[in-house]
């Protein structure tokens, strides 16, 4: 059953950003909806643990810090290949088709349902339950992570692949390092709040 629900995620959130990108369509009703049911089939599946290798409090900082320094470092990565129009327009495009929604309830929606769903399935069901059956916690989580990077391909964005690849390493570091989702959760949930209410590019539809 959870190798079914592992395959079944990942090809499910391939094929929500593949309708996003051609489609055009907000991120919102389809990443959410689909974010959403993966996460509630890990925790259906898996019981995805917390943190069994540090106390929860230290993953939690943890987390936080490394969200708060991802966020930064992704503020300067933007300012620096200002240049790179192509990857500028990707972003814009982005955070264009997250707009629709008051900032207060894209906060709650992306927090709440979209983040915690992807982490419980990625951190807290793929890479956990993967390097299990691999006997290696290393493999497992290089090998999730690139099944993550994969799974956010077919966006067709730049922005968000190079999300997927930085942050994804981030995420699966933690849960590697934990033995668990909490501390992957905490970093992606402050992550994308500064992101949301911060934004690092200015929303340009069409762009």
């Amino acid at each position: 059953m959870v190798p079914a629900v592992m395959v079944v995620g990942l090809l499910a959130e391939m094929v929500a950003w593949g309708t996003v990108a051609r489609r055009r369509r907000s991120v919102w009703p389809v990443m959410a909806a689909t974010l959403a049911a993966m996460g509630v089939a890990a925790a259906l599946v898996g019981s995805p643990p917390l943190s069994t290798s540090v106390p929860a409090a230290r993953a939690v900082a943890v987390g936080a810090g490394s969200g708060v320094v991802l966020y930064l470092a992704t503020r300067v990565f933007v300012m620096v290949v200002h240049g790179w129009r192509r990857f500028q327009r990707h972003g814009s495009r982005m955070y264009a088709r997250q707009a629709g929604l008051p900032l207060w309830a894209a906060l709650v929606l992306s927090l709440a349902v979209m983040v915690v769903g992807e982490e419980l399935f990625w951190r807290g069901l793929f890479q956990l339950r993967l390097g299990r059956g691999l006997d290696s916690h290393l493999a497992g989580a290089v090998l999730s992570w690139l099944a993550f990077v994969a799974a956010n391909l077919p966006s067709a964005n730049l922005a968000i692949v190079a999300g997927a690849v930085v942050g994804g390493a981030v995420w699966t570091g933690l849960a590697w390092w934990s033995h668990g989702f909490l501390a992957s959760m905490t970093s992606h949930v402050m992550w994308t709040g500064l992101m949301l209410s911060a934004p690092v590019l200015a929303a340009q539809e069409g762009a």
